[in-house]
Parts: C-alpha cells; sequence; structure tokens
C-alpha cells in the first residue's frame, strides 16, 4: 500500500534542493562542532587568566574544567531529548528555527560573560550560556538527521545525512582555525612580553578579548543560514503521515523538488491506521527494540571516546612534542600552538573521515563502515596505550597513530551512529528516537569529559595509557553491540520501519537479518 508522495521522495533524481538542504542542514553541525570544541583552544586561556598563582602560569582546577567542557554536553543532552519529541509533536521545520536562534544568542552571550578578573563570575555566567548554547545545539542532532532522511532518495539518503554530519568535521578545522588566526593576531604586538613581565596585565587583557571573540565567532554561520532555515516547507512525510495531508505534502514536494505527484488522501487514512502504535508499546518494542537497543548503545560507547579524545587533545599534544610545555609558552603563544595542532590534526585526520564515510556509504552500507570503524579505533588505541613510552619519543609516529583513531572514528561510528536512528525508526517516532540515540552518546561523552579526560588533565604518561587503553575496550563493545542494527542501504523508509508488516513477523525478519550480515 504504497503513498504516490513516498514513491516519488524515494525515487527522486538528486536535484539542486538536495544540496541546498545538505547545505542549510550542514551549517547547523558547523556551528554545533565549533561551539562544542573551540572550548578545548581556549581553556588552558582561561586558566592563565583566572586561576594564576601569583606570577605563574596557572590552570583551571579539574572541578572547573569539567563544568565549562561538561556544561555544554549536559545541555546538548537535554536540549536533544526536548527537540526530538517537539520535532514528532509539532513538525520538524515549526521548531527547527528555534535552535539556531538559541545557538547565536548563547554563543554571543558566552563571549559576553561578566567580569574580567573575577574567576567566579566569569565562570559561573559562562557555564550557565554554554549549557543554553549546548541545549541549542541538541536541538540540530534529531532535526537535522530527520529533515535530510525523509527529503532524501533511497539511494543517496545515507551520503547525504553522512553529509549533512560531515560538516561538523569543518567546524572543528574552523574551531582550530580561528584560535590559530586570532591568537596570531594578538602574537603580532605582543609576542615580546613574557608572561612573568611587568607587562603580564596587558597581556591578560588582550587575552580576555582573545576567547571571548573565539566564543562569539561561533554565532556568525547559523545566522548566515536562519533565513533559508525558515523557507523550508515541512518534510513531505511529516505532512502526509503525521497531519494527513497528502495534499499538502504532494504540493510542497512537487514544488521544491520538481515532481508531479498524485495527493491520494483516501488512501492516507488506511496508512496511518495501521502505523499508529506508540514509543511504549509491545508492538514498537517488536518492530524496533533490538534497533534502539543498538543505536543507543553504540552512541554511548562511540562517544566516550570521541570526546574524550578531542576535549583532550591540548593535554596530549605536549605528550607528542607538538607544543611545548606550559611553562615554556606565555599564554598567547600557548593557544596559537593548540590551536595549529588541533588544526592539522583535524585536516588531516578528523576532516577525511567524514568524507570518506560520504563517497563510501552507498557502496560499503552503514553495517561494515561502523564495524570496520569501531575495531581499527581500538586497535589504534590500544596500541597507544601499550607502546606509550616508546611512542612519547616518536612524536611524528605518535601523532599518525592518534590521527588514524580520528579517520576511523568518522570513517565509521561517528558517522553512521548519526545516520542510522534516522532511517530504523517509523516517521511518527523519528525524531524522538534519533533524540534518545544521540542523548545516549551525549551521556557517553560525558562519561569521556567529566572521567576519561581527568585522566590526561596533568599530562602523566600512566594516566595516558590507561585512558587509552580503557577507550579501546569501549570501542570493542560499540564492535559488538554494531550487531544489534540492519543495514539500511538502498531501502525506502518504510520499508526499513516495518509498515504495513504484519508486526508478529517483524522480530523473525530482523533476527533472520542478523544472522545474515554477522556471517556475511
Amino acid at each position: 500500500m504504497a503513498l504516490a508522495v513516498l514513491d516519488a521522495l524515494d525515487s527522486a533524481r538528486t536535484q539542486w534542493y538536495h544540496i541546498t538542504a545538505i547545505i542549510i542542514a550542514g551549517m547547523g553541525f558547523f556551528t554545533d562542532a565549533y561551539d562544542l570544541f573551540c572550548i578545548s583552544t581556549v581553556s588552558k586561556l582561561l586558566g592563565r587568566l583566572y586561576y594564576a598563582p601569583g606570577s605563574k602560569p596557572g590552570k583551571l582546577p579539574h572541578a572547573v574544567n569539567n563544568a565549562v567542557v561538561g556544561v555544554a554536553l549536559v545541555g546538548t543532552l537535554t536540549g536533544q531529548l526536548f527537540f526530538g519529541w517537539l520535532g514528532d509533536k509539532l513538525g520538524r521545520k515549526k521548531v527547527y528555527g528555534l535552535t539556531l536562534v538559541i545557538m547565536v544568542v548563547c554563543a554571543i552571550c558566552s563571549g559576553l560573560s561578566f567580569g574580567t578578573t573575577t574567576a567566579g563570575s566569569v565562570i559561573t555566567t559562562l557555564c550557565f550560556f554554554r549549557f543554553w548554547l549546548g541545549f541549542g545545539i541538541g536541538g540540530d542532532y534529531p532535526l537535522s538527521a530527520t529533515i535530510m532522511s525523509e527529503y532524501a532518495n533511497k539511494t543517496t539518503r545515507g551520503a547525504f545525512i553522512a553529509a549533512v554530519f560531515a560538516m561538523q568535521g569543518v567546524g572543528i578545522i574552523f574551531a582550530g582555525l580561528v584560535s590559530m588566526i586570532l591568537s596570531k593576531i594578538f602574537l603580532s604586538y605582543y609576542e615580546t612580553v613574557p608572561f612573568w613581565d611587568d607587562h603580564f596585565l596587558s597581556v591578560e587583557r588582550e587575552g580576555d578579548y582573545l576567547w571571548r571573540i573565539v566564543l562569539m565567532i561561533g554565532a556568525v554561520p547559523a545566522l548566515l543560514t536562519y533565513y533559508w532555515r525558515m523557507k523550508m516547507p515541512e518534510t513531505g512525510r511529516y505532512t502526509a503521515l503525521i497531519e494527513g495531508n497528502a495534499k499538502q505534502a504532494a504540493a510542497d514536494m512537487g514544488r521544491v523538488l520538481d515532481l508531479e505527484i498524485q495527493a491520494e488522501q483516501e488512501k492516507l487514512s488506511q496508512f496511518k491506521a495501521a502505523n499508529s502504535y506508540p514509543l511504549l508499546s509491545m508492538e514498537f518494542y517488536n518492530r524496533h527494540g533490538l534497533h534502539l537497543i543498538g543505536t543507543t548503545s553504540t552512541w554511548f560507547l562511540l562517544d566516550i571516546a570521541f570526546y574524550s579524545q578531542n576535549l583532550t587533545q591540548k593535554d596530549i599534544f605536549p605528550a607528542m612534542n607538538l607544543i611545548k610545555k606550559d611553562i615554556d609558552l606565555s599564554a598567547l603563544r600557548e593557544v596559537f600552538e593548540t590551536s595549529r595542532a588541533m588544526f592539522v590534526l583535524a585536516l588531516l585526520g578528523t576532516f577525511p573521515g567524514y568524507w570518506f564515510t560520504v563517497f563510501f556509504i552507498e557502496k560499503l552500507g552503514r553495517f561494515k563502515i561502523q564495524l570496520m570503524g569501531f575495531f581499527m579505533m581500538s586497535a589504534f588505541m590500544l596500541i597507544i596505550g601499550v607502546k606509550y613510552d616508546y611512542l612519547k619519543d616518536h612524536g611524528t609516529l605518535f601523532a599518525a597513530l592518534y590521527g588514524l583513531t580520528f579517520f576511523f572514528a568518522n570513517f565509521g561510528p561517528n558517522s553512521t551512529t548519526f545516520v542510522l536512528p534516522a532511517e530504523l525508526f517509523p516517521t511518527r517516532l523519528r525524531s524522538t528516537c534519533h533524540a534518545i540515540s544521540a542523548a545516549a552518546g551525549k551521556a557517553g561523552a560525558m562519561v569521556g569529559a567529566f572521567g576519561v579526560a581527568n585522566y590526561t588533565l596533568d599530562g602523566q604518561a600512566k594516566d595516558i595509557k590507561k585512558a587509552m587503553m580503557f577507550l579501546a575496550v569501549t570501542n570493542m563493545l560499540g564492535f559488538f553491540c554494531t550487531f544489534l542494527v540492519t543495514e539500511t542501504k538502498g531501502r525506502s523508509l518504510e520499508e526499513i520501519s516495518g509498515k504495513n508488516e504484519d508486526p508478529g513477523f517483524v522480530m523473525e525478519k530482523g533476527l533472520k537479518i542478523f544472522m545474515a550480515m554477522r556471517h556475511s
């Protein structure tokens, strides 16, 4: 009982509107990544400015560092659940612009955190606004993924969703690039002033300007795409299947995708009646229970490793000899060298991985890419952990192995855990289920930020070794949890989610698919 509007969307040729949708949704992820990861480039500067004991360079206390880095993750988790649920209740478009408004306002307010010399006032207001910044960022995850999956055709859907997420890699690059450029500009005037000099207050003032500007620039890309986001029509699947307006869905999709679509209003009521089960029901559990466990567990385990890596780069880089120890650096020089190392690693390791997924996801499939990524991440992290004492004296090899963990994270589960929840679940629950999966990921990120990251704060060899070996184990757990999901390549969203199937046969079918892929 296929609907014409759904068939048309599944078979539509790739058009300019698809590319436009990727850019509009992708710029949200560019902003997300920039805002979440730029804090890594300036967090040590905050310690220098507000926690300097006398004339010596200071650093953020562990509890303060956890708050500054982790509060945005808490906000992101909350925003994912709230906006994911709201996206299914009110529609994707109605709440899509609100997430951008929150990001713009809170990125600017983060840079305007009250106070210039009082640590308590600055850090408290910074954490407040970064929580709400994360809240807006969280909403972008389920909404962008759901919108792209419901616009795309079934042969390029995975590549389109992955391309939206790949803008996260561009955002990470720009987080390093912007911090590097701005710190270099300040350095061109103040390089000759050492941090212990009588002129330290001058350097302190410029450093205070620097971190605020870096954070506020995160508002720019979100602001630029707000108008175009508001012009996007509601997805045809939501308008037809949830609002029950096949005529409006056909008109909207026919206009933006240059298609002629038959409305079929009378068939729509039958379609809706056959697929009205709620999230908390045995029917949902029979159809999608294993899938939801699979998407949440793999995203949780992946983000323990992924965010531990990204948020502790500033502490790992000195161990690689990519930057000098902070005692040898002025505050601005430390920001510059940390940002430069982050930029190079993102450009050569992180960024290519995202786009390898875009190019190969429709050839290899989501399942194989995720398995491969988890396995390779685990292998390289285990090598780093076991051979750390040797690698710390061979910085180039250390950096290469570390970069490969980022490459296979992104040419692997960091991309596929975003794609799969946007495809596996029915339209009426798609945004909510993606939000639950993404929130599990952010819970893993908090484990990484509040737990694993603390092992590397002081750069002790034994702690970094323990952290790397622990992350190798979590990645292998992710490898095995991947067997709870199914391949979605080349199938329509309605076929994947089991619409029009007798639920009594769904579990049997899922187990057959599971066993077939395990032996493939």
